[in-house]
């Protein structure tokens, strides 16, 4: 029995602290906060409550696989899952909206030749299956197992981008998401449609590689899912799932360093001085070079973590006075007029104007205190703090008053029924998680010569593990706990573990 030291109490964390603690290791979790959950935060108010970080759930056979192999329980015993459908409602520029049902190829692109004119929807389902050529290629390498050192394979695109000649002109094939967009999908809707699964992650479709494809793919392929309650409630799950595991927890520990004793990892110091050995260290936080030894970085691509400043998110939390209108769509997506402006400030480190807005509006009542309220949650993508003073209260209460306009689109009656409103920025999330500039931590691609990869889950220093979104397989809940998955499979079988078959 190892005697396990985890830093960070992030889902990534804990689904591999449960898997390591099940195969016998004696597992501890360093948290500096005060709970467990990472992004998954909660905000409650007045008998509303709202998810602070990611609202739903894709590739839920991530977690399902996580709790068989780790209780008697399986997942839908702990949490309660729903699929949304429609997954998505689009609100465009030009006036025109559509609802896209979930996990339907027929059924999206019906919905978007009625809505965007014959064809459109041909077109989405040809990018689609190319998409889908993407995945089989690269979900293995990708998500399934550890990254390899020489990132050949994670390097290339997959995407099989068709070859398009031009007269007098050299053929051009698409690279980036843009370009899918402009050349392959030839309708600005379907477009901003594209560009809006990019930003929601908070990549750039710009220069996201057309690998980026896989996110609406997985989307449209295997659902959205809501966990009844919110988000939280999956963390809270997990948190159980690893106490009755015999897990220990420790809140309000921050790890400022991890030590080393003959050339490996040796525990972990905290900020009050007191040191704990451990046989091995998983951190799952954004690294930072006074945290990890210089060494642990002498693997190719190790740094890439430490790219440009990522994005964050910028989220207002609105109790409303009424009911929930009949057949409104849980999560609507408000399209800016100008997507390549907004690309520019987002990512040149200004506000956008008009900015994509997503709109949830759960049909949840443990969300809202009866039946007379609703509680809807206003999400868009930003530039991180930092680059721009996200504790302002000026700027703050304007751009949540920009927010707002937007959402009313989709909301009747929005600014009349707001009892309150709550802010989050990336200030608040840099505050919370640790993370620089608040910023959160997109899925890994391939392509573009491995520049969107994330440092792999085995460090150069023996003993030191990567968990979670800045490490393999990068962002969000479900590659938070593959990236869980890969590091107990690396503790308890060794560097010749290759992922589950």
């Amino acid at each position: 029995m190892a005697r396990i030291a985890v830093i960070g109490a992030g889902t990534g964390a804990m689904a591999a602290a449960a898997r390591l603690a099940v195969a016998g290791h004696r597992v501890t979790v360093y948290e500096r906060s005060g709970t467990y959950g990472g992004s998954l935060g909660r905000y409650a108010r007045d008998g509303f409550v709202f998810d602070t970080g990611p609202s739903l759930l894709h590739l839920p056979a991530v977690y399902r696989d996580l709790f068989v192999k780790t209780g008697k329980e399986p997942l839908e015993r702990c949490v309660t899952l729903t699929q949304v459908d429609p997954a998505s409602r689009h609100l465009f520029a030009d006036g025109t909206a559509v609802s896209l049902p979930d996990a339907s190829r027929a059924g999206v692109v019906a919905a978007l030749d009625q809505a965007l004119g014959e064809g459109a929807g041909t077109r989405w389902a040809q990018f689609l299956d190319r998409a889908g050529t993407a995945w089989d290629r690269s979900r293995r390498p990708l998500l399934e197992e550890p990254l390899r050192e020489d990132r050949e394979v994670a390097a290339r695109d997959p995407y099989p981008a068709p070859r398009r000649r031009r007269l007098l002109r050299p053929a051009r094939q698409a690279a980036t998401l843009a370009q899918i967009g402009a050349w392959e999908l030839a309708d600005p809707r379907l477009a901003a449609l594209l560009d809006g699964y990019a930003l929601s992650y908070g990549l750039d479709p710009r220069r996201a590689p057309a690998a980026a494809s896989l996110l609406p793919y997985m989307e449209q392929t295997f659902g959205s899912w809501y966990v009844s309650g919110g988000m939280r409630e999956l963390a809270g799950a997990l948190y159980e799932r690893c106490v009755l595991r015999r897990v220990e927890f420790v809140f309000g520990a921050e790890v400022v360093r991890v030590t080393e004793k003959d050339g490996r990892a040796a525990g972990v110091e905290l900020a009050d001085g007191t040191h704990a050995d451990a046989d091995h260290v998983v951190l799952s936080a954004q690294p930072g070079p006074e945290l990890v030894p210089s060494q642990a970085w002498d693997v190719p691509g190790a740094r890439s973590a430490g790219r440009a400043a990522v994005p964050g998110r910028f989220v207002v939390m609105l109790s409303l006075r009424g009911a929930r209108e009949a057949g409104a769509v849980h999560r609507t997506v408000v399209h800016c007029e100008d997507g390549a402006g907004e690309q520019e400030a987002v990512f040149g480190g200004r506000i956008a104007d008009v900015p994509t807005v997503t709109v949830l509006r759960p049909d949840d009542p443990s969300t809202r205190p009866d039946e007379a309220h609703e509680a809807v949650t206003l999400t868009a993508t930003v530039a991180p703090h930092g680059p721009v003073d996200w504790t302002d209260p000026a700027r703050r209460e304007r751009f949540a008053d920009v927010l707002t306009g937007r959402a009313a689109l989709a909301v009747p009656g929005l600014r009349e029924r707001i009892l309150s409103a709550e802010v989050r920025t990336p200030a608040e999330t840099a505050a919370d998680t640790g993370a620089a500039g608040g910023s959160v931590p997109a899925p890994a691609l391939a392509g573009a010569g491995g520049a969107f990869l994330r440092p792999g889950n085995r460090t150069a220093l023996p003993g030191l593990y990567l968990a979670g979104g800045w490490a393999h397989p990068g962002g969000g809940p479900a590659h938070a706990g593959m990236s869980g998955a890969l590091v107990a499979g690396l503790v308890v079988e060794g560097d010749g573990f290759r992922g589950s078959r």
